[in-house]
């Protein structure tokens, strides 16, 4: 009895220390929310050359349950833009299949796949264009909003 009992709280003891000294495991970041784009990046020998928004132009990313909806308005474009389909992330990349969107979005690319390296902080996220050399070429560069 007093043997099982030492065998217990040796285990007991074990676990205790264990439990203690290990920590969790780091959570997987998340798009989900809402974002606005800020601005755009243009790449020259891998420099940034940032280009901000005309006044009236408006992109929104809406990425909820592997969702994602966005929409944008240009003044100096009449026709509305807009996409819905499906999205995952890994530690460094974005993928968004796009299932459908308006008429002219349907019209030139359809229904497609797009992939950018992924740049995420707790309130900012970028999406990046690479060319076939895994060079930067263009971003998107976003802030949450809800």
């Amino acid at each position: 009895m007093k043997k099982s009992f030492g065998i217990f709280s040796l285990l007991a003891l074990f676990v205790t220390t264990i439990s203690m000294t290990t920590s969790p495991p780091a959570s997987m970041h998340s798009l989900q929310g809402t974002w606005e784009l800020e601005s755009f990046c243009n790449y020259a020998d891998n420099v940034c050359d940032t280009a901000n928004l005309q006044e009236g132009y408006r992109q929104v990313k809406m990425y909820y349950n592997g969702k994602v909806m966005w929409s944008r308005t240009d003044p100096n474009d009449t026709i509305g833009r807009f996409g819905f389909g499906s999205y995952h992330i890994t530690t460094d990349e974005l993928i968004e299949n796009i299932e459908y969107g308006d008429h002219y979005f349907m019209e030139t690319l359809g229904p497609t796949e797009f992939r950018f390296q992924l740049i995420l902080g707790d309130n900012t996220y970028s999406q990046v264009t690479l060319d076939e050399e895994g060079n930067p070429e263009f971003s998107e560069n976003y802030k949450r909003i809800d």
